[in-house]
């Protein structure tokens, strides 16, 4: 018996978006080595930075918390977790609409959101494909633990990292996933100007990042009525 129609473009859409995930889940490979080697090389111990890595899965938090604690202050570590994460708020406002089902599903499907996912499932019409986007936050998943793993045995030194370039892999990939966001629409564009600009102001202010917490100002671009904003490229005559 052949699956219903429905059913086959939700499989395709999941696989689909496992195939787009591979590229930054490479990207978030390299990155997890780097916070395995430096969590072991912290006493942080084997087991506990790869479980830190399946249950947190943040990059950007998880250094943070890591290189706080490393200063003897809880408080500070956890603010600059949260800090950090507060962009979440922004791409979770704009992910609600395409969320389905009830409560416990929606909270279910938000677990998926990421950076990479988040770019991979946004539509050429708006809202968001959530079954692209779990399944392009499967690899990065898998792949942000086993880098973990990997660099908690191996600990490659950052000599190591820089020699090979490694270290530019991960910011790289996200340039790359924005500036084909950036191609879809004027409003993209504007907010990616608008954040870049009150990043690069708050450098010579504050630390990078407080710089980047800033900068998710310029997503509020995206709040603002469709006739406050140039008409969308891909919806003109």
């Amino acid at each position: 018996m052949r699956a219903p129609a429905a059913l086959r473009d939700r499989r395709q859409e999941f696989f689909e978006g496992m195939r787009l995930g591979i590229g930054p889940g490479a990207a978030t490979f390299v990155l997890a080595l780097s916070f395995g080697a430096e969590a072991v090389a912290r006493d942080w111990g084997f087991g506990l930075p790869i479980l830190f890595s399946m249950f947190a899965w943040s990059g950007s938090a998880q250094f943070a918390l890591l290189t706080s604690f490393a200063s003897g202050s809880a408080v500070v570590a956890v603010t600059s977790a949260v800090l950090i994460n507060a962009r979440y708020l922004m791409m979770s406002l704009a992910l609600n609409d395409s969320l389905r089902g009830g409560r416990f599903s929606r909270a279910l499907q938000a677990q998926a959101l990421c950076d990479a996912s988040f770019v991979v499932a946004h539509g050429t019409k708006g809202g968001y494909d959530i079954v692209r986007l779990v399944g392009a936050s499967v690899p990065q998943w898998f792949l942000w633990a086993a880098g973990t793993a990997v660099g908690a045995l191996t600990a490659p030194s950052p000599d190591l990292m820089h020699h090979l370039g490694l270290d530019v892999a991960f910011p790289a990939f996200f340039v790359i996933l924005a500036l084909d966001e950036l191609r879809r629409s004027k409003r993209a564009l504007a907010a990616g100007l608008l954040g870049a600009t009150i990043a690069a102001g708050l450098l010579f202010i504050t630390t990078p990042s407080y710089a980047l917490l800033g900068a998710i100002a310029g997503a509020l671009l995206g709040v603002l009525p469709d006739s406050a904003v140039p008409e969308e490229e891909g919806e003109q005559a």
